[in-house]
């Protein structure tokens, strides 16, 4: 059974940082392309940053303009996602996914996580 299980949300003030994580099985972590994905209240699922299957090329999202950091500790079957100087906007529940072919449009995602929140006050 694929898991993949994200923590490390919670609430912020503006311009504090958070760092989450999402542990993933091992045969799906080093196949698939990663990735996470945020979902506002009454937005869609947007993406904000992946690895590709290889896990050599990573590519964010235009907003995050040098914001957030994607990494990976294979060891541990654990990619991350540092975030700093966090906006109000930056408010949603946050999704780790998996996709085998690719993971930086939702339709290309075979696996998602639960979700974790993340508020950011003003």
């Amino acid at each position: 059974q694929v898991q993949l299980v994200e923590s490390g949300g919670g609430l912020v003030q503006a311009g504090g940082s958070l760092r989450l994580s999402c542990t993933a099985s091992g045969r799906i972590f080093s196949n698939y392309a990663m990735a996470w994905f945020r979902q506002a209240p009454g937005k869609e699922r947007e993406f904000v940053a992946a690895f590709d299957w290889s896990s050599r090329y990573m590519f964010y999202a235009n907003f995050i303009k040098g914001r957030f950091t994607i990494s990976r500790d294979n060891a541990k079957n654990t990619m991350y996602l540092q975030m700093n100087s966090l906006k109000p906007e930056d408010t949603a529940v946050y999704y780790c996914a998996a996709g085998s072919r690719s993971a930086v449009t939702a339709s290309t995602i075979d696996y998602w996580g639960q979700g974790t929140q993340v508020a950011v006050s003003s």
